[in-house]
């Protein structure tokens, strides 16, 4: 856009590095030295330098752009094009075929019927892309200037989310989650797995790495129901994990390193992201479905063509001109959910042998035919007794469950404030039964005199401990009975059941991002050779980032648009926390239950009244700490030194 940058062009003009950046610079691969080369921040050197305006070097103003998928992927890719790429939002349109816009990040009903939330979202502070892009869209509560970032600080700054019952046992009592009971050899295997190297854990499956007492541990049962993890999923994409969130492991135990929206994802993200876009110009076409995309390739790369799509019952072509882009969500893991509610149970329909076969996943598959840059779809949606689980939302009015709920919550479930304060997991379920009852109301307008709680389970191929069945064979009644049980109040479930709704969720794809993988199985967010197209969503592969949050969905409709449009303007890689050595001595300690670990009285000795003190985890409060080997060895030593 030379009239923005006329002043510089003499510059510009001479400048190695202009319209050559690396829009998604890596880590885990930079060595961070500085010299007249590196003009650019370090890749994860996050901060206000980096919320520089991009400046793309050429005109979008009369660009169409088409988004395939109306989740926070797109919405996010919708954004950043209308703010970095300058180009009109009345020149981006939506196609869906779903009635609503928002994809998996639902959440509906009324108390009549009973709402409806197939999952939830878990937040964290270090969310950098999600952060940049709703610091600057309007409040849903808050009067103009305020943001929903501004909003979300508001009510976790005041009201501080922990849990104090985050493991249940033996029919509602608090089991100990003190202590994440890892042995020394299930401690030497994370930091092992943590020095590993990436491209060596293709198709690797946690359960071929970790041994029994690893998946036996409260470290297992408090990390997998938290992220929903199985045994057999990629180890891989554990290690992510392990890197994306080492800075909050001591946390994770009570849940005090997590931060929850006032609402459902749904009100409290997509509607007010979707009344930003729509103010802009942007259009969304619900109902639409897109069966394809027209490639044409050629010596210089792939180019779209067209988009078919089909509305009505009518098969169109959307032509796509020079100067255009198009931006798909690949797959989707809330696809072909089945719904059951107090008297019937989800009817599924489909197993492996037709599974993969609904829109989102058919495009992807018709996408990857064309050629191996498109990855490989099949590894994620063929398997879905690996890859499903249930969910059920249950609308409450006063009863049993909920006299047991306040019980177990951190403040009174009607105060507005923190619940459960995420998750509580029954360790003795068949099911693996969890729970949780985030701030109420969970609807913007949802009754006094209603709670909304979620359920969900990781087993599904096993008979409860009271209702004879797997989960996906039961009633909404009899998944409160499996759950009365379990909270040891069987004997009120009639009263239990006249004052609950229940609308249940069997979702065969929910986990299907975390099947173990290898490289080349997830297309790039541009593929290669792709001149006007971007992949979004939780199928793309990135350098560092995990799945299944909103963030890393923000960050591929980020990378899209900076990649497509060649902005001058990198997207930062993840937070640095897992090089910070206070975070690994942290982490060491905490994955050790607080114990001292090896080496650690010495370094308090020789850090002690220095300026580094304080990177050092406090003492433990358990007792007398007993000096290590090493600690040890060191006072022989000043003792013989003394002697002589």
């Amino acid at each position: 856009m030379n009239e923005i940058t006329s002043k510089f062009n003499k510059l510009l003009d001479n400048a190695s590095a202009y319209g050559k950046m690396d829009h998604e610079p890596d880590s885990s691969k930079e060595v961070q030295l500085n010299t007249p080369d590196k003009t650019l921040p370090f890749s994860d050197q996050i901060g206000n330098y980096q919320r520089s305006k991009g400046i793309p070097p050429n005109n979008y103003k009369n660009s169409k752009v088409y988004i395939v998928g109306s989740g926070i992927a797109g919405m996010s890719a919708a954004y950043y094009f209308i703010r970095d790429g300058h180009i009109p939002g009345e020149n981006i349109l939506f196609l869906d075929q779903l009635h609503i816009e928002g994809g998996s990040l639902d959440g509906a009903g009324n108390p009549k019927d009973g709402y409806i939330v197939r999952g939830g979202r878990e937040m964290d502070f270090t969310y950098e892309n999600l952060w940049d892009l709703f610091q600057d869209i309007p409040a849903m509560e808050l009067p103009a200037p305020y943001s929903v970032l501004d909003e979300y600080r508001l009510v976790n700054d005041n009201d501080p989310n922990f849990s104090k019952s985050r493991l249940l046992h033996k029919q509602g009592q608090v089991k100990d989650f003190s202590q994440f009971g890892l042995t020394k050899k299930d401690q030497l295997d994370i930091i092992k797995l943590l020095l590993k190297k990436k491209e060596d854990l293709d198709d690797h499956t946690i359960e071929n790495y970790f041994g029994e007492s690893f998946l036996n541990s409260n470290f297992w049962f408090l990390w997998r129901t938290m992220f929903a993890f199985e045994n057999w999923h990629s180890l891989l994409e554990l290690k992510l994990y392990m890197h994306r969130f080492l800075h909050a492991i001591d946390g994770m135990k009570d849940f005090s390193c997590l931060v929850f929206p006032k609402y459902n994802q749904y009100d409290n993200f997509v509607v007010p992201l979707r009344n930003y876009l729509q103010s802009k110009g942007v259009k969304i076409d619900l109902n639409t479905l897109v069966k394809d995309l027209g490639l044409h390739s050629n010596t210089d790369g792939k180019m779209v063509q067209s988009i078919i799509i089909e509305k009505d019952g009518k098969e169109t072509s959307i032509p796509i001109a020079k100067g255009d882009f198009v931006i798909v969500t690949t797959g989707s893991m809330t696809e072909d959910t089945f719904y059951g509610n107090n008297t019937t149970a989800p009817v599924i329909a489909i197993d492996n042998s037709n599974s993969g076969q609904s829109s989102g996943w058919k495009l992807w598959k018709n996408l990857a035919a064309k050629s191996p840059i498109f990855g490989r779809p099949e590894k994620f949606c063929s398997n879905i007794e690996k890859s499903g689980w249930e969910s059920a939302t249950l609308t409450c009015k006063p009863s049993a469950f909920v006299e047991k709920l306040k019980a177990l919550s951190v403040n009174d479930p009607y105060s507005g404030k923190t619940v459960t304060g995420g998750i509580i997991t029954i360790t003795d379920s068949n099911w693996l039964m969890s729970f949780t009852c985030n701030r109420q109301p969970h609807f913007p307008t949802q009754p006094d005199d209603i709670l909304v709680v979620w359920v969900y389970a990781l087993y599904m191929d096993k008979e409860g401990n009271h209702v004879k069945k797997p989960m996906p064979l039961c009633t909404g009644n009899e998944i409160l009975a499996e759950l009365c049980y379990h909270l040891g109040i069987i004997d009120q479930l009639d009263n239990v059941i006249a004052n609950t709704i229940v609308r249940s969720s069997y979702l065969p794809y929910i986990t299907s991002m975390f099947m173990p993988r290898a490289k080349g199985d997830r297309p790039r967010v541009v593929p290669e050779g792709c001149k006007n197209l971007g992949l979004v969503g939780q199928f793309v592969e990135t350098n560092n980032d995990v799945v299944f949050t909103m963030e890393s969905s923000v960050r591929t409709g980020r990378i899209a648009v900076y990649e497509l449009l060649n902005i001058n303007k990198q997207v930062p890689d993840i937070n640095p926390l897992q090089y910070d050595i206070r975070h690994l001595l942290k982490a060491t300690k905490s994955l050790n239950d607080n114990k001292p670990f090896p080496g650690e009285g010495l370094l308090r000795r020789l850090l002690k009244g220095s300026y580094y003190e304080h990177i050092l985890p406090p003492k433990s409060d358990t007792g007398e700490e007993h000096e290590s080997f090493l600690m040890e060895q060191f006072g022989k030593l000043q003792h013989w030194i003394k002697n002589l």
